[in-house]
């Protein structure tokens, strides 16, 4: 072979090799780009995933320790339990996401409030349940409604399913305010009336805690009196400071020196049981009408004594349970929780609700969510639908007074055999009140 067919062969051997690794290149660009593109749809997959379990957080902005520990953690357990036994043990809300609880202690004070609130905000939680304290369910609205004007678009939703001060539906109502429990003057419609059909009460003394609450109690009682039994004298009306008495023995004597035939009080948490604790022990045997007057320590304190004395107006009954549903969701309760009692069944229906609305909407934006809740009409575990005014945001449902007793009761309160018996019955159509709210609607 010549120098020049050798060389010729050389070359045909270097341009197939070259062929070879252009082909071998191209393969591995072509398998390196397959692999790349199954690699982005695992990464997008895995983030679809993660942000279809991203859980729904709700903050529980309530008092976890002092005076009205035990009615904050309370309620928190009630919450948590209905977020877990309701939807979460049954895959979770919107295709999959668990619902979150999210504790905050503010101790019952406006200003430990605006601190937790802050803590809310920076993580990013944007919907808030609180229920204990007027004084500090007004400073959240005020302190939400600013925030909200402040920051379109990651607006925060207050849900008070306790907070009675009518204000919070009337002059200062919001947009971003739900309130899931009668407010004050329309359940002291409801105890006024069953006070003045009673013609052995010629008398009333009225004590309550000195803050907003404690306030209007006493103004409105007083009014509505006048106006339905002129001839029922107030003997005695006196506030005191809230979270602060620890014997109520000299307020409860002025109550005996008065002569009077009934008590009015709007006492909760720790000064119910202490005023429970000294009208047993002073012997006291009137009737006694209250808000709160039961569980958390206030039943077992009360126990005997206070049988066929103690009345409370409420929404939902205690005793009968009017339906199998709601039986259940107790029983599963006390098993989990022995040493507390479903106190407030208006916290499972708040939640009940929302969860409603964001599936409504597919949405958890409060805004969406607030749209939905407007005029919603909602059947409650017992059976009953609830609805929620549009005007206003304040819910409208059945109201009862019960008596404590030991007899026909099937659910008791502290484990103590003591109860809630419902005696009088008022239908949701007539607790429904006018309203002065003049709301401000954002626009989007």
């Amino acid at each position: 072979m010549s120098i020049f067919a050798q060389h010729r062969v050389n070359i045909e051997i270097l341009i197939r090799k070259t062929k070879k690794r252009q082909i071998m290149h191209s393969t591995f660009r072509q398998n390196a780009l397959k692999l790349r593109t199954l690699l982005l749809i695992s990464v997008i997959s895995i983030c679809n995933t993660a942000h279809a379990q991203e859980a729904v957080r709700i903050a529980f902005l309530d008092p976890l320790s002092g005076a009205f520990a035990s009615v904050g953690t309370s309620g928190l357990k009630q919450l948590q339990f209905a977020a877990d036994y309701l939807f979460n043990s049954r895959g979770g809300i919107l295709d999959g996401r668990m619902i979150e609880i999210v504790p905050l202690d503010n101790q019952n004070s406006p200003t430990q409030t605006q601190i937790q609130f802050r803590r809310a905000v920076s993580e990013g939680i944007r919907i808030i349940f609180q229920g204990n304290g007027s004084a500090v369910a007004n400073a959240l609205n005020s302190t939400i409604s600013r925030h909200n004007r402040r920051n379109p678009g990651q607006e925060i939703l207050q849900i008070n399913y306790s907070a009675v001060d009518p204000i919070l539906t009337e002059d200062n109502c919001s947009f971003w305010h739900f309130r899931f429990d009668a407010h004050e003057v329309m359940k002291l419609n409801i105890l006024t009336d069953y006070i003045a059909s009673n013609p052995d009460i010629k008398s009333v003394y009225i004590i309550g805690q000195d803050y907003s609450f404690g306030q209007i109690l006493s103004d409105t009682s007083i009014a509505l009196l006048k106006e339905k039994r002129p001839d029922i004298e107030i003997v005695g009306s006196e506030l005191h400071p809230i979270g602060q008495v620890k014997d109520f023995t000299p307020y409860v004597t002025k109550i005996v020196s008065s002569g009077a035939d009934a008590v009015i009080t709007g006492n909760w948490g720790a000064d119910m049981v202490s005023l429970a604790r000294s009208i047993i022990d002073n012997g006291l045997d009137i009737p006694v009408f209250t808000f709160y007057a039961a569980y958390d320590g206030i039943t077992a304190t009360l126990g005997a004594d206070g049988k066929n004395m103690i009345r409370l107006v409420h929404n939902e009954t205690s005793n009968p349970i009017p339906t199998e549903q709601r039986k259940e969701f107790i029983r599963a309760f006390k098993a989990a929780n022995p040493n507390n009692d479903v106190t407030q069944p208006r916290i499972t229906n708040a939640l009940s609700m929302i969860v409603a609305a964001m599936e409504e909407t597919r949405s958890t934006d409060p805004y969406d969510i607030a749209l939905a809740l407007e005029d919603m009409r909602f059947t409650t575990l017992s059976g009953e639908e609830i609805w929620m005014r549009g005007e206003d945001h304040q819910i409208f449902q059945s109201l009862h007074i019960s008596v404590h007793t030991d007899e026909g009761i099937e659910f008791d309160a502290d484990n103590s055999g003591f109860g809630l018996f419902s005696e009088y019955h008022v239908p949701t159509e007539e607790t429904i009140v006018p309203t002065s709210c003049r709301m401000s609607r954002p626009s989007r």
